[in-house]
C-alpha cells in the first residue's frame, strides 16, 4: 500500500496535460497582447486631459500657467515642436522635478499631450 502523497514514478503528468498548460499560456499571451495592441490604438482623450490637468497640474499649475514646473499654456510653449515636447514627456529632463512618463504611458498619448499642450485654446 502507497503511502499517502507519495507517487508512483508512472504517475508523472501526461504529455496531454503538459500541452493543455502550454496552449492556455499561449492563448492568455496572445489575448493579453491583443488587448494592449488595442488599447494602444484607442487613445482617449478625455482621459489624457484629466491626466494632463491632475497629474501635470500638480507640479505645472491646475491652470498650468506654472508652479513648481514651467507655464505649459500653448502661448509659452510655441517655440517647441510636438517631437522634442514628446521626448520630454516620456523622458522627463534630468536633473529637474520633471519625471519620465515612459514608464506609464505610450509614446502615442505622449505625442497626443505635445499636440494638446501645443495647441490648447487659453482658459
Amino acid at each position: 500500500m502507497a503511502k499517502l502523497g507519495s507517487k508512483k514514478p508512472s504517475q508523472r503528468p501526461t504529455v496531454r496535460g503538459r500541452k493543455g498548460w502550454t496552449a492556455r499560456a499561449v492563448l492568455t499571451s496572445v489575448v493579453l497582447l491583443a488587448t494592449t495592441a488595442f488599447a494602444a490604438d484607442t487613445l482617449d482623450p478625455n482621459a489624457l486631459k484629466r491626466l494632463v490637468h491632475q497629474d501635470c497640474g500638480s507640479c505645472h499649475g491646475l491652470s498650468l500657467k506654472g508652479g513648481l514646473g514651467p507655464d505649459l499654456r500653448s502661448e509659452t510653449l510655441g517655440h517647441y515642436d510636438t517631437e522634442v515636447l514628446t521626448g520630454v514627456i516620456l523622458d522627463g529632463i534630468p536633473d529637474t522635478a520633471m519625471p519620465p512618463w515612459r514608464p506609464l504611458i505610450s509614446e502615442e498619448e505622449a505625442e497626443w499631450i505635445a499636440h494638446y499642450l501645443l495647441e490648447q485654446e487659453e482658459q
